[in-house]
């Protein structure tokens, strides 16, 4: 999925969009100079030879190391004449391989397209590479005077060429990786501890509550719109029709987004988030749904509605309905995914699950399982009541297909149920 916006729509002062083959007729024609995040390309990429290093997959590498960007084959580097390519000649496959083959850590959102004239007499191959969360990436080759012997390089782009770090530049670099992935585990955490301080807090009555956190891997180019109410609406509006179109869906009524339909069309405005919430309604399920302008979504919900602990154990713990935190999992990547295509997500969400009581120490949490297609409940014998539960994580992939959303969405469930001694 080609980024929204690039280098090519700063220049042409266009706003955030898909990228066509006339904004890249039009750069080249505007003599758009070549940059850290543009480099222009005449040929098609040509395998090694003679032991060289792969030039395509030391180029992908360089750029994931810098910031991202685009490799457009079909335009003169010095020059920027438009000469096209040959689609036919165009090998996705192959040229995916050699990044897979020469280029590590796995860069997996790689994408190529390619750019026609409306008149079909020209086109252009356009490899977006995105900027890594796990840069900086090496790239391995062999040498010319012994095949045997493998080497491994970290190229970045210096403004219009490509070079190579130095021991400084490569020490900063893995000091930058490691920054990033705590940063990301530490805004996660705080999402979680928020959402539940403030969930806890306002609930009518003690319960178990589920809260799911998703947020893109990469940031949102500068100029993305920030979601109008209407939109965010529109968003929680065909979420919930998913969640009642959902195959094997028991009760389409009764999901956790049914409960937001009351305050769904008028979300209230948060900090940069627009927020539909029933906590004060004091009626039917206490749900809260967060839609973040950076792409972030929060969904809380009390999975312990209409599963009293008097009923289940005698007061001994709280509840957690089996079913409802299927729907939970489903309902978050609904949104998350409706909330990527308006945003434009170019990349995968890094989603992640838990299930909290209140409590020092939290309450013991009661697995309630539905049987008979839920016309009735039991809590298993075997069963544990854990205290706490590790988040469950998964990663839902920039506009999926409903197959790659329902295994996200079985890998966190499985995940918060093994949890409980039970299989799904």
């Amino acid at each position: 999925m080609t980024r929204s916006w690039t280098r090519i729509h700063a220049h042409l002062g266009t706003p955030a969009g898909p990228l066509t083959f006339d904004m890249v007729r039009q750069a080249a024609a505007d003599h758009l100079e070549e940059s850290d995040d543009l480099d222009w390309k005449q040929a098609l990429p040509t395998p090694p030879r003679d032991g060289r290093w792969n030039e395509f997959a030391k180029d992908v590498a360089a750029m994931a190391n810098t910031r991202g960007g685009l490799l457009v084959f079909g335009v003169v580097d010095k020059t920027t004449d438009l000469v096209g390519i040959d689609p036919a000649q165009v090998n996705v496959q192959q040229y995916a391989q050699w990044v897979r083959n020469h280029v590590q850590p796995y860069l997996p959102d790689l994408s190529f397209q390619v750019l026609t004239s409306d008149n079909g007499t020209i086109s252009v191959l356009v490899v977006d590479v995105p900027a890594s969360e796990m840069a900086p990436h090496l790239v391995s080759g062999t040498a010319a005077k012994d095949k045997d012997e493998r080497a491994s390089v970290i190229p970045y782009r210096d403004h219009d060429h490509t070079a190579w770090m130095n021991e400084a530049q490569l020490e900063r670099a893995y000091r930058d990786r490691f920054a990033r992935r705590d940063d990301a585990e530490k805004e996660v955490q705080h999402l979680l501890n928020f959402t539940a301080e403030g969930a806890f807090v306002d609930a009518q009555q003690s319960a178990a509550w589920f809260i799911g956190v998703a947020r893109p891997l990469r940031p949102l180019p500068q100029a993305a719109p920030r979601p109008s109410r209407n939109d965010a609406a529109g968003i929680l509006a065909k979420a919930l029709e998913a969640s009642r179109r959902r195959p094997g869906n028991q009760f389409p009524g009764m999901g956790p987004l049914n409960s937001l339909s009351s305050v769904a069309d008028n979300p209230r405005p948060g900090l940069r988030r627009w927020v539909a919430s029933t906590l004060s309604l004091r009626t039917g399920r206490e749900v809260l749904a967060e839609l973040h302008d950076d792409g972030t979504v929060v969904l809380a919900l009390n999975v312990s509605w209409k599963a009293t602990q008097e009923e289940y154990a005698g007061g001994d713990g709280l509840p957690v309905r089996q079913d409802t935190v299927r729907s939970a999992c489903h309902d978050l990547l609904s949104i998350t995914s409706e909330l990527g295509k308006l945003l434009r997500v170019d990349s995968a969400h890094h989603i992640t699950a838990t299930l909290r009581t209140p409590g020092v120490p939290p309450s013991p949490m009661i697995p309630v399982v539905s049987q008979f297609n839920g016309a009735f409940t039991d809590v298993p014998s075997y069963a544990t009541r854990p205290r706490r539960i590790q988040p469950a994580t998964t990663l839902l992939p920039p506009a999926g297909t409903d197959e790659s959303n329902s295994r996200a969405v079985q890998e966190l469930f499985t995940d918060l149920t093994n949890q409980f001694g039970l299989s799904v």
